[in-house]
Parts: structure tokens; sequence; C-alpha cells
């Protein structure tokens, strides 16, 4: 196997409910985690209880799309 060439620095931290901080390399702010739409109206979350935000499924498929 070869010589490791990166390992991300992520961090993840639970604001409240749904909504979540990252810490991503080469971001000066946080990037926000969290539901919306669909997604929130199947975990049954208000939508006066979170702000609507991308959810890490909607990272991982646009990163997988690009």
């Amino acid at each position: 196997m070869g010589e490791v060439v990166y390992r991300s620095q992520v961090r993840i931290e639970r604001v409240k409910g749904p909504l979540r901080s990252g810490t991503l390399p080469a971001e000066e702010e946080p990037v926000w985690f969290g539901v919306h739409g669909a997604v929130a109206e199947h975990y049954g979350v208000a939508p006066d209880v979170s702000q609507p935000h991308a959810t890490t499924l909607d990272y991982i498929v646009a990163a997988a799309a690009g």
C-alpha cells in the first residue's frame, strides 16, 4: 500500500436538533448542515424549529456529481 498523502481534518458539532456546524479545510467560515423540505418533514422537524440548511446527503451528492 502507498504512503498517505492527505488526511482531512474536519470537525462537526451539533448545535441544536438537526443543525450542525462543520469546520472544513480551506473554508474560513463554518459550513452549516441541517434539514429542509421533504427531509425535514420525514424527520418531523417543524419549520419554526430549525432554519433550513443543506443535508449531509446534499453535500455527498454534490461532491460525487462534481
